[in-house]
């Protein structure tokens, strides 16, 4: 059985578009080898938020499986992504796509969506303006809009002033494994988008390659961390979802429990002072 992570000290549930999680892992479901290795590692992560890629959702594998046979909705909130998107009027009508398919299914999660509008094919870089252009649309259509973002703090504000319910600035490039790799702009982003609002949720999302990403990314002070491809593409899936979801925890309450500041010389564990053959100014 999965674990109970808001049981662990310091622990508090994730609160993001009017819905509260046990966990702060927000896992993919994509490009692994088989559903049911996917289906396994989703229950390792302990993960309560799965995303799927709406244009995958109407395809069946060579085996004629579809995805969401392998997914356990009374247990995941599935968030659509506009994934593969490259422009605004891509990205509004995939996430339609996205509601319409939840709604069927009768998942919470229908009136959200993990908006992504790239803006170049090799770098997967996003799109700042187009971005900030869908949210505002998706806003309007009554959407709570998770949006992927570079670590730009200042392109991040912009979208939380579009109305995004969430900001998840990227760690590296997509599938990159480079970790995080700007902490200062990493911190920025929270420094701003949680000015006046510190309950704003703010995931890490894109380029996590190993559990130490991740628990370099909730140290920092971030809400959640989204990922996939370190799971998914991981010599041993499952056990490296093990690995993230403790990398996850751990890293909240080394947050949470506020670490030593960082010192130029040494400072001794145990006082001089009573030290055998110690003589005071010596």
């Amino acid at each position: 059985m999965t674990p109970n992570h808001a049981a662990e000290p310091g622990q508090t549930p994730l609160a993001i578009a009017g819905r509260s999680f046990d966990s702060r892992l927000l896992v993919g479901t994509g490009k692994y080898k088989s559903p049911e290795l996917m289906r396994d590692a989703l229950d390792a992560s302990g993960c309560r938020v799965v995303t799927v890629a709406v244009r995958r959702e109407r395809l069946y594998n060579e085996q004629g499986k579809s995805l969401l046979e392998f997914l356990d909705l009374s247990r995941y909130t599935i968030l659509p992504n506009t994934a593969g998107c490259f422009s605004v009027e891509d990205a509004v009508r995939v996430s339609l796509l996205g509601r319409d398919l939840l709604e069927q299914l009768g998942n919470p999660g229908a009136s959200w969506v993990k908006l992504e509008v790239l803006g170049d094919k090799k770098t997967l870089l996003p799109d700042p303006a187009g971005t900030v252009e869908a949210t505002r649309i998706l806003v309007k259509e009554g959407f709570q809009v998770l949006a992927y973002t570079s670590d730009d703090p200042i392109a991040a504000l912009r979208i939380k002033e579009a109305g995004a319910a969430s900001v998840m600035p990227a760690g590296s490039p997509i599938g990159s494994g480079q970790g995080v790799l700007n902490r200062n702009n990493i911190v920025l982003c929270l420094e701003l988008l949680k000015q006046g609002d510190p309950s704003f949720p703010v995931i890490v999302d894109a380029g996590v390659g190993s559990a130490s990403d991740v628990s370099v990314a909730m140290e920092l002070g971030a809400d959640g961390v989204l990922l996939n491809t370190a799971i998914a593409h991981a010599k041993d899936p499952v056990m490296m979802a093990h690995a993230m979801r403790h990398a996850c925890v751990a890293g909240r309450q080394s947050y949470l429990a506020g670490r030593i500041a960082k010192k130029l010389y040494a400072t001794a564990s145990s006082p001089w002072e009573g030290v055998i053959g110690y003589i005071p100014g010596e």
